[in-house]
């Protein structure tokens, strides 16, 4: 027996506006810009993509799963993310070596530093 991760599924208001905002801030390619499912991945052969779908209710409480990023300068990422929507949030994480995002619906993601 064997699994192989295909995707993370991320309920959204706007599949389509957040599938394609995580496309430019990754620079992945869509697979399927379908307003129901909304796929993303590195490329079009390789996994795990992101799988954006709607869903009724908004968001009411910190993510249970968040996703952490680790770019080479972090500043000019966290720079480069705040200026395409992102924003800063706390999740009671206090003073850290990384900093916590959230995506324009309001999911958030770490950005670390860069490995030494």
């Amino acid at each position: 027996m064997s699994l192989e991760w295909e995707q993370i599924v991320v309920d959204s208001a706007d599949p389509v506006a957040l599938g394609r905002w995580w496309a430019e801030a990754l620079g992945w390619v869509v697979i399927n810009d379908a307003s129901d499912e909304y796929e993303i991945r590195p490329a079009p052969d390789r996994l795990p993509g992101l799988l954006f779908v709607p869903v009724p209710e908004p968001r009411t409480v910190k993510n249970r799963l968040h996703l952490d990023f680790r770019p080479d300068d972090q500043d000019a990422e966290v720079a480069r993310l705040l200026a395409t929507g992102a924003r800063r949030a706390d999740v009671g994480q206090g003073e850290q070596s990384w900093a916590v995002l959230a995506d324009p619906e309001g999911n958030e993601f770490c950005v670390l530093r860069a490995r030494a």
